[in-house]
């Protein structure tokens, strides 16, 4: 395999054990938003009848890098397993654990989700069979301010998304064999002191500035171009990283920087959004959408940089509980949101406070989320069904002296 820098010829990449610590609680943020997204104002699957503003500002701390982190992790588990493994082969191993658990969920996990949207937007009173029925058939007639598209992935977009990017990634390393090396020992060159946040918020920036009024958010894959740029670039950005040496430290130095420019950025963003447009609406204060949308960049890309060297400082080692989590965050990301959605929706007639309600639903959720776990691991046909490798498999990867990268299994 080629050398990841001339000072680490011919050595296996080091283990990201802080990596696996962000994916994780990057990954458990997700049941709490996605808790939040049933009681703001913000469209979803299923609404609280309690719905408001009051924690919409809150929401919007985590909103803007939650998923672009996962995204730059991703890229650094792909870009390890790259070292070890040929492209065609990584694609086809990447292919198995992503494709298969997307189909599965969308025929069997997501369904229930749409079921209770349909029931409570528009008042539909078939059975869950005759929904199933209109769902596999791509039935289009649930219709209210546009129709709902069946099938659907829902929250397993960044499951599709995430396979197409490691495809773009296989065909570059391919194209590229040795030179994506040396353009990685380039970046890494580039990417020093005040530049490791300046450099990759720019283009983030760059990209919001110029494609996020054109392309609104979608996650429907074909037609979502601006978040492709957004999600691209920390992407391939993490699969650079990744070759080298010696960068994670940075970060680390970084970390508080980071998240004084994260959190100032949050507070210059509530304020935005505070302001009612109509407010600026003609008048030259409009313009002001393009700094703050160069903010909202700076915002993601502090934060992400903050949460790495936060975790490379304080979680950076290997345990139990780090190898059983890693393991189990893809099934609970599988389960999470339908398990919300329905409790969501069986909750309704109790009339609970959401102050009451809401902890309820973190609970259940999480307690249901990992029992749903602990069935998929003990059985084998079902392991592939939510990203798991057979049993054989993640026993000699756990015990493998010194495997390259964070765990690498599902996302």
């Amino acid at each position: 395999m080629t050398s990841v820098s001339d000072r680490m010829s011919d050595s296996a990449l080091p283990r990201y054990f802080f990596l696996d610590w962000v994916r994780i609680v990057a990954f458990f943020l997700l049941i709490l938003y996605h808790v939040g997204m049933y009681y703001v104002t913000w469209g979803w699957h299923v609404k609280s009848p309690d719905a408001s503003h009051a924690i919409e500002p809150f929401m919007m701390l985590s909103a803007p890098w939650r998923l672009s982190l996962l995204f730059l992790v991703s890229g650094v588990a792909s870009s390890c397993m790259l070292a070890n493994l040929r492209p065609l082969l990584f694609l086809r191993k990447r292919s198995w654990r992503l494709l298969v658990p997307l189909l599965f969920g969308v025929f069997v996990i997501v369904p229930p989700q749409s079921y209770c949207e349909v029931v409570e937007k528009l008042g539909y009173a078939g059975s869950y069979a005759d929904f199933m029925r209109l769902y596999v058939h791509a039935y289009h007639g649930f219709c209210r301010d546009g129709c709902l598209i069946l099938p659907t992935w829902n929250h397993l977009w960044f499951v599709a998304y995430l396979w197409a990017y490691t495809v773009v990634l296989a065909i570059i390393v391919l194209a590229l064999g040795p030179r994506f090396d040396r353009l990685a020992a380039g970046v890494g060159r580039m990417l020093a002191g005040w530049k490791l946040i300046v450099l990759p918020a720019a283009a983030l920036g760059v990209a919001r500035m110029l494609m996020v009024e054109r392309f609104p958010t979608t996650n429907a894959l074909v037609d979502d171009w601006y978040m492709h740029m957004h999600y691209l670039i920390v992407f391939l950005l993490g699969a650079l990283l990744a070759r080298v040496p010696g960068v994670w430290p940075r970060f680390d130095a970084l970390r508080w920087t980071g998240l004084a420019v994260a959190l100032s950025g949050w507070a210059v963003m509530l304020v935005w959004y505070a302001v009612p447009k109509t407010a600026v609406a003609g008048t030259p204060w409009e313009f002001l959408v393009y700094p703050v949308r160069a903010v909202y960049a700076l915002m993601t890309w502090s934060a992400i940089v903050a949460a790495c060297g936060f975790a490379r400082r304080h979680l950076d080692r290997d345990g139990r509980a780090r190898r059983y989590l890693a393991e189990a965050v893809f099934p609970v990301y599988i389960l999470h949101q339908t398990l919300i959605v329905v409790l969501a929706h069986a909750f309704k007639p109790l009339h609970r406070s959401p102050g009451v309600e809401a902890p309820m639903l973190i609970v259940l959720v999480t307690v249901l989320s990992f029992a749903g776990f602990e069935i998929v691991r003990r059985v084998s046909v079902l392991r592939p069904l939510f990203g798991l490798g057979p049993r054989a498999e993640t026993a000699a990867r756990t015990a493998a002296a010194a495997p390259a990268g964070p765990t690498p299994a599902g996302a």
